[in-house]
């Protein structure tokens, strides 16, 4: 019989983290469009979208899942990535993760866990120390054992006596009269259990160390989770179901964040919202360094009361700061009154906030005596790099700008259709935040001249590569001529040629500020210039073949009056020759210019050299009167619809191939097929389809250029504003 051949547990782990990765979206140079999925060979380099440049996500997690089935080695080298990326989809998927992860247990589960975690400890103790396959093992392990379970319950231990003794020594007690189990957490058990075997090998071997016991529940592999695709619509649920027999609630979610020790990344939206409640919120961000105090004493520990608070910020201690929360349209009253008492509590130091409530007083009193263990200096959260608010509505401005400015560290920051103010902004300028994508969106409380200053003279913004300034025509930009021009004439981001993401919808740009004053930008991918009516298509030509030559995707709704005489007043059909020279100014004027390459004579010269077109332009964004008058398009441009009000005029002939913009492709390439079949499905398509995306991506990391389906594809792709 062939031997098996054994592998290190690191090389086999260390593959499965390469399995993983390969299926999670490029943070940097990624492709443009929507994932294509189907089997096109192994990821290639960036940017591609023909093959992708990474494996869709359920290619990854079925990779996973089978290595699991090989032997016992690789299901424990892959058992972590495959709890690594939790997302909520369905209502009892939900409770079933939950189950799986919280795992409630009476009183003789858990003593049984106990006794099979201390025998664990003595192998594992007696291993390290080298006595195993000596004449007396089994001496020697009871000796072991009797010693961890002295120093377990002794004035130090802090697990109670009864979950010691064996289930059968006790009197049972019917279950029906049975009380709510007491006992510690499975953290402090394990933790108690692996300290005591290492205090005990100390006195014996001093320096020997021992392996701490690893929790068997899958909460601690989990590090990102979200419920950006979880949704309650067409189970047929009365308005009384919805309200009195919720699936998400604050008790399951705060349970559930409890056994995460590991979590770096959460996404909320507004199905959930009212389960983000105080304790939520405490558990999210009160983890790592910002959990503050000082421990529990550590004499006479099982002398004194439980101070619950006290062991909350002992839990959190051990546990992984957030690097990133998407609160995305969360308007809910649970969470807007939980933000506003976290902001007062933990932030402004004020305890005198109440709702005047009985239990509100009980519970500010027990925050005021908790406040002698808090560092007197205001609260802030190092570790967060990533926030999302974008459409946080009801979050009022005295509220909203100091729980912006407790996050020192931010690179990513999207505060749009919120009630920013500019004293924000100018707090943010003079603070350590470095953002590297800034997203201000129909921002109706901001004023032009606190935006030009902080683009223009604050050091956060300096090394900003995407922005969004977006406005339309209920909420155009209140940024002016004079402050445009100072923005494009200094700030730095526009000066560095860094941008890669710009959106400046709704400004006032002209001519002679992209010609004439605006810097090179040789790295901007895709910009947006939509509700500028008076911006000529022979300016937006001239101003992308000589600037930004590599601009991929460009929004024009509702710009150019060559483009608005295609569109007609309420009620009115769209005139036939208005549309005809519609179409007829956008591909002379800016498609043929811009994406056809100029002529090459076959008469010098044998071989026949097609020199590349002088831009990159392959997407357009135009209002849906426009794109009614294009009819089937012309040649490779057709019109392609998001599960919203967008559209573009895309050329399903170009595309990134093996890190090659290639135009031109055959009909039978499998990039050009897909584009076909989107621009055939008119709007049938899933959220995540679509270009220039609206919303920032948080939880990855990719900022404006980021690709989202779910809810977040939805507000990126689908909704207009």
């Amino acid at each position: 019989m062939a031997a098996v051949l054994q592998y290190p547990p690191e090389l086999l782990f260390t593959i499965c983290e390469y399995i993983y990765a390969a299926g999670l979206p490029p943070s940097a140079t990624s492709s443009l469009d929507p994932l294509a999925i189907g089997e096109y060979g192994a990821p290639t380099a960036l940017p591609s979208s023909m093959p992708p440049a990474n494996w869709s996500e359920p290619v990854a997690r079925k990779t996973l899942s089978r290595l699991c089935l090989v032997n016992h080695a690789w299901y424990e080298a892959a058992r972590p990535w495959l709890w690594h990326k939790l997302e909520v989809r369905l209502p009892r998927s939900w409770l079933a993760l939950v189950d799986e992860i919280t795992g409630t247990e009476d009183d003789e589960r858990t003593v049984l866990a106990v006794k099979e975690s201390i025998q664990a400890a003595t192998h594992a103790a007696l291993a390290s120390s080298m006595l195993i396959g000596a004449s007396s093992d089994q001496e020697a392990a009871r000796k072991w054992k009797e010693s961890i379970l002295e120093s377990l319950t002794g004035p130090d231990g802090s697990i109670p006596p009864e979950l010691l003794t064996p289930p059968a020594s006790r009197d049972p007690s019917p279950r029906r009269i049975r009380t709510k189990s007491e006992s510690p957490a499975r953290w402090k058990i394990m933790r108690s259990i692996s300290d005591a075997v290492q205090n005990v090998m100390d006195l014996t071997e001093p320096g020997v160390y021992v392996p701490r016991l690893h929790d068997p529940r899958p909460g601690r592999f989990v590090r990102h989770l979200d419920f950006n695709h979880f949704r309650t619509i067409g189970m047929r649920r009365s308005v009384e179901d919805s309200a009195t027999s919720r699936f998400v609630t604050g008790e399951r979610v705060e349970t559930l964040l409890k056994e995460l020790p590991s979590l770096i990344a959460f996404g909320a939206t507004e199905y959930m919202d009212g389960a983000l409640s105080l304790p939520v919120l405490n558990e999210l961000l009160l983890r790592g360094s910002p959990s503050g105090g000082r421990g529990r004493p550590t004499r006479a520990r099982g002398l004194v009361a439980v101070d619950l608070e006290e062991e909350d910020r002992e839990r959190r201690r051990d546990c992984k700061e957030l690097v990133a929360i998407d609160l995305t349209g969360c308007v809910s009253a649970v969470f807007v009154r939980a933000l506003k008492e976290f902001v007062n509590t933990h932030i402004l130091h004020q305890d005198g906030y109440s709702s005047g409530s009985d239990d509100e007083s009980r519970r500010q009193s027990r925050r005021s005596r908790a406040s002698r263990f808090i560092q007197e200096e205001p609260l802030t959260f190092p570790g967060l790099q990533r926030l999302g608010l974008r459409g946080v509505k009801s979050i009022q401005s005295h509220t909203l700008t100091p729980f912006v400015l407790a996050f020192p560290s931010l690179t990513h920051l999207d505060l749009s259709a919120t009630r920013v103010t500019p004293e924000l902004l100018t707090a943010l300028g003079g603070s350590t935040v470095r953002l590297r994508s800034l997203a201000l969106a129909r921002c109706i409380r901001l004023t032009g001249s606190s935006i030009r200053d902080f683009l223009v003279r604050a050091p956060a913004a300096a090394q900003i590569h995407e922005l969004t300034l977006y406005g339309d025509q209920t909420f155009p930009t209140p940024i002016s001529t004079d402050d445009l021009d100072e923005i494009i004439s200094f700030a730095p981001c526009f000066t560095s040629g860094e941008l890669t993401y710009l959106d400046l919808s709704s400004t006032p740009v002209t001519k002679e500020l992209l010609i004439d004053v605006c810097k090179p930008l040789p790295k901007l991918r895709s910009l947006g210039l939509s509700y500028i009516p008076d911006l000529e298509l022979d300016d937006i030509a001239t101003f992308l073949k000589r600037k930004a030559p590599n601009v991929e995707v460009l929004t024009l709704v509702s710009t150019s009056p060559d483009l608005d005489r295609s569109r007609a007043g309420a009620g009115v059909g769209i005139p036939r020759g208005s549309a005809q020279q519609a179409s007829l100014a956008l591909h002379s004027r800016l498609i043929g210019p811009l994406c056809i390459p100029a002529y090459a004579s076959t008469l010098l010269s044998q071989t026949v050299v097609v020199p590349p077109p002088p831009t990159r332009l392959r997407v357009i964004e135009l209002s849906v009167p426009t794109l009614t008058g294009l009819g089937a398009g012309a040649g490779t441009w057709r019109i392609i619809k998001s599960k919203g009000g967008r559209g573009w005029y895309v050329d399903t002939a170009c595309g990134w191939v093996g890190a090659e913009l290639r135009r031109n492709l055959p009909k039978e390439h499998p990039l050009r097929v897909q584009m076909d079949r989107l621009a055939d499905a008119n709007g049938n398509v899933n959220s995540g389809v679509g270009w220039h995306a609206r919303k920032m991506e948080i939880l990855h990391g990719c900022g404006m250029l980021g690709r989202e389906d779910g809810l977040y594809g939805a507000v990126s792709f689908a909704y207009q504003g």
